[in-house]
Order: structure tokens, then sequence, then C-alpha cells
């Protein structure tokens, strides 16, 4: 714990307003919590007469902690973090929920910023049973909609704010995902209508949180419209930057999430789809190179026969740098080994399904055989 004197921020305490960090005595022992108020300038003065102390890792804020955090704390940091925006989305009806969403995004975007490439494992790879189906997957089109943002050059501002529309734009049928994720018939006429209609839903739910930005509001209402007129609710084709970039966010991430009728489709077949069904939009080409034909967190076979997991992006959309799962052989290693695919002799010669992997690895492990 590395401590400073409360005296040297000063200027971080208003009379009135609870304390943003914990004080405590020249001994350590704590006097008051965070969030305790301190109300007369009299108070305040005898804590400095005496000495008082606070932890410097307090008053760094939360972007600051993640962006100095060692590499092998960021796997349980995403955890917590998703977890957080996960349990903030199914309480889109409570009070105080706009505050609530904005103070939950905030470190999730920091995770990214910090590592894009173990974000997109988070998608790939990182199903959390804490978080319910529906969330995850605003979650995973949120981070893949703010990574092709900042890929095609968008502002900070407008890069945050698709992250928000994508985040968002699902919310009064997050419970309905996680049933039609689970059930292997066709959704029932009333999950159609329910379909039909979450785009205004979601809209009205915003609005009574306090949201007030009409290009947010619009983008969600706009979210599965299209530009050739053949999306929904209304049919219409001046959809807009922000809904147009989130619908091919939500199309891609939805490619490669498992459900129950389907196994999750490989990475490269999903962006050669999306090729296929939107050819020569500068959103899609983005949102295919950002992810590459082999993102992180996709299972690979090598030419040298070795299983393989995809770590990091490389130079070219088919070189990334992998983690060797198992030998040639097929026996599993006792620790991941990490391998370039540019030479020849390890080049990639396909991604390998669910069915075909026969050892798993966590990220937390990655990093800590030194892989990532």
């Amino acid at each position: 714990m590395q401590l400073a004197a409360l005296s040297a921020v000063r200027a971080r305490i208003q009379l009135g307003v609870p304390l943003p960090f914990s004080v405590r005595d020249a001994d350590q022992t704590l006097l008051l919590v965070r969030g305790h108020t301190v109300h007369t300038q009299e108070q305040l003065d005898a804590l400095f007469t005496r000495g008082a102390l606070v932890d410097l890792a307090e008053l760094m804020s939360a972007r600051d902690r993640i962006m100095q955090a060692p590499r092998e704390q960021l796997p349980k940091l995403w955890g917590q973090c998703l977890n957080r925006v996960g349990r903030t989305l199914m309480q889109a009806g409570q009070e105080g929920f706009r505050e609530a969403l904005d103070d939950a995004s905030a470190p999730v975007l920091s995770l990214v910023e910090r590592d894009p490439d173990l974000a997109i494992f988070q998608i790939l790879r990182q199903g959390n049973a804490d978080v319910d189906y529906g969330a995850q997957r605003s979650l995973h089109a949120a981070i893949t909609a703010w990574l092709v943002a900042q890929r095609v050059g968008w502002s900070p501002e407008d890069a945050v704010k698709g992250f928000k529309v994508a985040l968002t734009m699902n919310l009064s049928m997050l419970e309905l995902q996680g049933q039609l994720a689970r059930q292997s018939l066709p959704p029932t006429p009333q999950q159609r209508a329910a379909l039909q209609s979450h785009p205004m839903r979601s809209v009205q739910m915003l609005e009574k949180a306090g949201v007030a930005d009409e290009d947010w509001l619009q983008a969600v209402l706009n979210h599965h419209e299209s530009e050739d007129g053949s999306g929904y609710p209304s049919g219409r084709s001046d959809v807009g930057a922000l809904a147009s970039l989130v619908r091919r966010a939500d199309t891609y991430t939805a490619k490669l999430s498992a459900r129950g009728y389907r196994t999750a489709m490989a990475a490269d077949m999903a962006g050669r789809q999306m090729f296929m069904q939107d050819p020569g939009h500068p959103m899609t080409a983005a949102l295919v190179k950002e992810f590459g034909i082999y993102p992180p967190g996709c299972h690979v076979r090598l030419a040298s026969g070795e299983l393989a997991i995809v770590v990091q992006r490389g130079q070219t959309v088919t070189t990334p740098l992998v983690a060797c799962l198992t030998n040639a052989r097929g026996t599993p290693l006792p620790q991941p080994l990490r391998m370039e695919t540019r030479d020849r002799a390890h080049a990639i010669v396909g991604i390998v399904g669910e069915k075909g992997i026969n050892v798993s690895v966590t990220a937390e492990k990655l990093l800590a055989a030194g892989v990532v």
C-alpha cells in the first residue's frame, strides 16, 4: 500500500460531498471509509493536522487501474467488468440506469483499448456463465462496433456512442434472446411479434431512463433496417451511420455465437458470408479486416499437425500468432507454446470446429505461459 498525505490531495475533497477515497491515520488505521462525507472545514483541518493519509491506489481512475494493471490480471478484470455490464443491462427499468450504464461501460472500453486482441478473444472464447445470453450478445456486438469505428476513423465520441447503441439495442428482449437461443423450434407467433417490436420498445426504455440523445435513440430504432429497404420494423432505407455500423456488428457476432440448434460458425466462414451478403461496403470491409480470417480465440490446425489457438493478430490476416496446444500427434502439451505462422511449415491450414477440440485453455493460462 502506497500512502500519501491527505493534505496533498485537498483539491479532490469537497465539503458536503462523499469522499472518493478512504482516509487513514498516521499509523494506517482506517479513519473514514470511502463515501463518508466531511461537512465542515474544521473537520477537514483536523484531519490535515493529525497527518491523515490516503492510499494512492484509490486516487486512480478505473481507466488508470486498467491501463497500469499487470497483464496477468486482465482476464480477471474482463470477467468482473463484463459481469457488471451484464447486471446493469438486466436492470434497465430501474432508477439510475443511465448513470449505471455509463459507469459500467467505461472500464470495458478501457480494456478494449488496452488490448484489442484480448477483447476479440472474449467474443470468440469467453462465454461467461454469469452473464445472460442476451446481455452477452449485446456486449459482443458493442465491442465489435467500437473496434470497427476505430478502424474507419470515427471520433472517440462517435465510437463510444456506437458502443452504447449496440449495448442497448436489445434492452427490451434480453430474456427472449436467451429463450430463442435455447429452443430448437422456430419462434412462435408471440415471439415473432416481440422480435418485430423490440426496437421501438428498447427506445421507450431508453427514453424512460433519461436518454435524450436523438442519434442514439434513432440508431436503436433503426438497427435492423437496411440500406436496400429490406429491414424492419419500417423498411426504411435512410438508416444512418450509427445504425448501419451496429447492424453489421450484430450480424457478424451472431454468426460467431452458438445456439441450442447450431454450433458457432467458424470465423473464416462468418467473414466470407459477410462479404458475400454485403459486397463492397466499407464498414463490412473494415469489420472483416479488424477481425481477420483467424481472429484471436479461434482454434486452428497447422501444416505441421499441431492444434493451436490464435492469440494475436499478425502482419497479415492469414499469419496470426498462435499458441500450440498439442504436438503434431495430438498429444496435449504441458504448457501452450507460442508460434509464428508466417513460416510455411507452420502455416494455418484450417479452422478446427468445437467437435475437433480435445484440449481447452483459458486466457489466464495463456497469459501465465507468456504466449499472449
